[in-house]
């Protein structure tokens, strides 16, 4: 049984990279205690609960109890179910305040993502939680870090290097094909308030792309190349980056994790069960068996068969 930490924002986070990670975990038998700025339960984004607000017509009242495009843009019902059971915990509902939480009492450290930006800005900025983040690294304890949830590793600068934790490591994020991509799309659906999908904007004179979070992790690294993505001969590439399926506890196809040593990572909620069943292995004592779409850096850089 290990002790994980999971910090949340006050609000926006993704519910289903928390809750199936949370599920998952403590179906394996490790306990979860959640972190917030106030010590208050968070609020996930409410959009990615209901679909409401992701349609031409979200922004009129009544009109917007009609999801459509949002029905396939939320989260699942196997997330959802999660959210449900995850805020009925009493350890979520009665949350350590970020500033409270010391970092040796837990064996593990998993961070959510999340991208509207009201919400998420203050978790991606906060440092305070980057300092625990340093924390879990320096002492070689595992971490694991989803989406958005990288971009808050990235920034973490040790002070025994003046580098960010992730250098010399290989990890995975947000893809920009995967941001880009529902950037588009809500600028057609959401057009009143088309960078829904974007934390970050470029200022005047950077390219499109640049505050993307494949681009900022990638500037943390050691080598642009540590930065992986589904490499085209894999052969559920399509599967994998069509950013419409979604892995299950049974179907690790569609997923792609990276597990660099103590680290691993994932792109976006699609990923999330392979992601916490990797995590909740590497707390679980042996090295277990690779799984089917879990880059391995201990397995001589391998994909998982």
């Amino acid at each position: 049984m290990a002790r994980v930490l999971i910090p949340l924002p006050a609000r926006d986070f993704d519910p289903s990279e928390a809750a199936v990670s949370w599920q998952v975990l403590v179906n394996a038998g490790h306990v979860v205690t959640f972190a917030t700025p106030d010590g208050k339960p968070a609020v996930a984004d409410d959009m990615m609960l209901t679909g409401q607000g992701l349609d031409p017509w979200g922004a009129i009242p009544l009109l917007r109890n009609l999801p459509l495009i949002g029905l396939l843009m939320r989260a699942n019902r196997d997330a959802r179910q999660a959210y449900s059971g995850m805020i009925a915990d009493p350890n979520y509902n009665a949350p350590q305040r970020w500033n409270a939480v010391d970092a040796s009492a837990f064996d593990g450290l998993l961070l959510p993502g999340g991208h509207r930006a009201r919400g998420m800005r203050d978790y991606l900025e906060s440092e305070m939680l980057q300092r625990h983040v340093v924390s879990f690294f320096e002492a070689e304890r595992p971490v694991a870090a989803i989406c958005h949830g990288v971009l808050l590793a990235a920034r973490s600068i040790s002070r025994r290097t003046g580098r960010s934790v992730l250098y010399g490591y290989r990890t995975t994020a947000l893809t920009w094909a995967l941001e880009r991509s529902a950037w588009k799309v809500a600028r057609v659906t959401r057009f009143w308030d088309p960078d829904y999908y974007r934390t970050y904007l470029e200022q005047d004179g950077q390219p499109v792309g640049f505050m993307s979070v494949q681009q900022e992790v990638s500037r943390a690294l050691a080598r642009p190349e540590d930065f992986l993505d589904v490499p085209k001969t894999d052969p559920e590439y399509r599967r994998k980056t069509s950013g419409l399926q979604r892995d299950t506890l049974d179907d690790a196809r569609p997923a792609f994790v990276v597990r660099d040593r103590n680290y691993v990572s994932a792109r976006w909620p699609g990923d999330v069960h392979t992601f916490a069943r990797t995590f909740a292995d590497m707390l679980g004592g042996p090295a277990p068996a690779v799984r089917a779409g879990v880059f391995d850096q201990r397995e001589k850089g391998g994909f998982g068969s």
